[in-house]
């Protein structure tokens, strides 16, 4: 449920008409206080009972006086803070969570100077549109393998010491049975869709 408190009815009228245009549900509520001082005329929440004792998704109203304060110039503010976990769980929990993308690649790396290798693949890849994860954190080989599947994506890329040295690639395909292989940095950049079509089919 939405809530609002509202100090002057008059600019409450053009909000509440907004309000129903938008065919948000709300009820007023002329005692509701934010937790900070510096609103004025208008604050929300937005509340659920689904979440336990965390139940406000998102908050927040109008602080003309705000910059003023700061040393500012007198200027109109409004603001709010949401939630975003909070919000993930209410949607997961309505079954309207939308599924995770599925990237192209998964970028394990391991070895010396491989992470800076890797990261600068990754960048470019992303940069030429493609979607790929690039794997932060440490565990060892298995585990980052065991990552790079369940993430869904078509392959792994590979990068260690030996193509770090070599300036080269070895791609995993991830969804079909296949041997893994070996590509030219410069041929991966080039022909990346072609790459990981192959992996799909």
């Amino acid at each position: 449920m939405n809530y609002l408190g509202e100090a002057s009815l008059a600019h409450f009228d053009g909000l509440k008409k907004l309000l129903a245009a938008a065919g948000v549900e709300f009820m007023l509520n002329p005692r509701l206080v934010r937790g900070l001082d510096y609103y004025n005329l208008t604050v929300f929440e937005w509340v659920t009972d689904a979440l336990g004792a965390q139940g406000t998704v998102c908050g927040g109203g109008r602080y003309d006086g705000l910059f003023e304060q700061l040393g500012g110039k007198p200027a109109p503010g409004v603001g709010f803070a949401m939630g975003c976990e909070r919000l993930v769980a209410l949607m997961k929990d309505s079954g309207k969570a939308p599924a995770a993308p599925r990237p192209d690649a998964y970028l394990v790396h391991q070895g010396e100077g491989a992470a800076a290798y890797a990261f600068a693949l990754a960048d470019a890849l992303r940069s030429a549109g493609h979607s790929v994860v690039l794997h932060a954190g440490g565990g060892s080989f298995k585990s980052r393998m065991k990552k790079a599947d369940a993430s869904g994506a078509w392959a792994a890329l590979i990068v260690g010491e030996d193509e770090v040295r070599t300036q080269e690639i070895s791609v995993k395909a991830l969804r079909k049975s296949e041997a893994q292989s070996r590509v030219a940095r410069r041929d991966l950049l080039e022909r990346f869709a072609a790459v990981i079509q192959h992996t799909r089919t």
